[in-house]
This record gives C-alpha cells, sequence and structure tokens, in this order.
C-alpha cells in the first residue's frame, strides 16, 4: 500500500499561493497546517498513540479538507494552478490518507529525503564508482548505513559487528536479525 506525501501536495498549493495569492490556496494551505500542528503533538509517540490521536484529530481535518476541495474544483477554471493542485491532491488521496489508518506512517517523507540527501549531493562523486557492480555495492552501503541512522544505531559499531557476526556464520536464514532496525549490540550467534 502506497503513502503519499503532504509535503509535496502542500507544496502544490504554496507554488499556487506565492504566485497569485489566491485566496483557496491559503485556505488550503490553512487546513494542511492543521494537520502538521496535529503531528507536532504525537511526534515521539508510540504507532498505537499516534494512531489513536490521528483518528479522533486528523480523521476529520481530513474529510473536512476532502469535501471542501471537491466544492472548490467546479467554481475554478479547468486549466488554473489552483485546479492542477485540488486535482493532483484529490488524486492521491487514498494515499494521502494511508497515516489514518497506521501510526507508523509518516505524514510526509522529509525525514527520508533529508536521510539522502547526502547521497543525492554526491551523486557526480558515485559516478566513478568503477563498474556497475561497485555502484551497486555502494549503494548498499549508502543504504545500510541511512537506515542505522533513522534507527539510531551508530553506523560505524553496527556495520563492525555485523560483518564479525557473518564471518563468525551468522545463520543465512536469519538474516533479518541483523538489518538495522532489528540489530542489538553484541548478541551472540544462536546456531
Amino acid at each position: 500500500m502506497l503513502a503519499a506525501c503532504w509535503s509535496h501536495a502542500r507544496r502544490k498549493f504554496y507554488e499556487v499561493a506565492q504566485a497569485t495569492n489566491a485566496p483557496i490556496a491559503t485556505e488550503a494551505l490553512g487546513r494542511i497546517a492543521k494537520l502538521y500542528a496535529i503531528e507536532a503533538d504525537v511526534r515521539g509517540q508510540s504507532p498505537g498513540h499516534r494512531l489513536a490521536a490521528r483518528r479522533n484529530r486528523a480523521k476529520l481535518v481530513v474529510e473536512a479538507m476532502r469535501l471542501w476541495f471537491e466544492e472548490q474544483l467546479p467554481v475554478v477554471p479547468g486549466r488554473s494552478t489552483i485546479a492542477e493542485a485540488i486535482r493532483y491532491t484529490l488524486s492521491r488521496w487514498d494515499a494521502l490518507t494511508r497515516f489514518l489508518h497506521d501510526g507508523r506512517i509518516e505524514l510526509d517523507t522529509n525525514p527520508v529525503e533529508r536521510a539522502i540527501r547526502p547521497v543525492a549531493l554526491g551523486r557526480k562523486n558515485h559516478l566513478f564508482a568503477g563498474s556497475d557492480g561497485g555502484g551497486h555495492r555502494w549503494a548498499v552501503l549508502c543504504s545500510l548505513i541511512e537506515s542505522c541512522k533513522l534507527n539510531d544505531v551508530e553506523p560505524y559499531a553496527y556495520l563492525h559487528d555485523v560483518l564479525i557476526r557473518m564471518v563468525d556464520g551468522h545463520p543465512i536464514n536469519r538474516l533479518d536479525e541483523l538489518l538495522p532496525w532489528a540489530w542489538k549490540a553484541g548478541n551472540p550467534v544462536k546456531s
């Protein structure tokens, strides 16, 4: 199931508001801001707590927003940028509202985009990996390091421990235990 990014939907309205100061775009930004305010209140809480808060508070905001978008669309010029922003949002509605059904899903992809920024900035340097295989290994390593950071795992300690475990014969059918979100430092190999 795809979860879409509210930040991308918001950007469409922000661009219209900046260019035209359209009241509908400004109103859409205010409605989306309410979702972000709710998320700010539950950030760092357990998925269950986040889900309950979203169902109690955010769901009403989202339902009202969809009705409002559907009311606005017929009254704006069909080829206008505000109509495009509304259609963009409505066409992704199921994915945009996925966060209402799973407390683990973020409202937007901003944390992930921040995490991959160093990789994107180094893209030209990464062209010189030497070969397709080298590029693939570089991508795997970057993904592991950024996954460590997202899971509050120190990358060097993680890679050092996992490589030692693999050399010492960690069972291949239990590699999932070595992924950054499941890894625990110093766990002995159980055969």
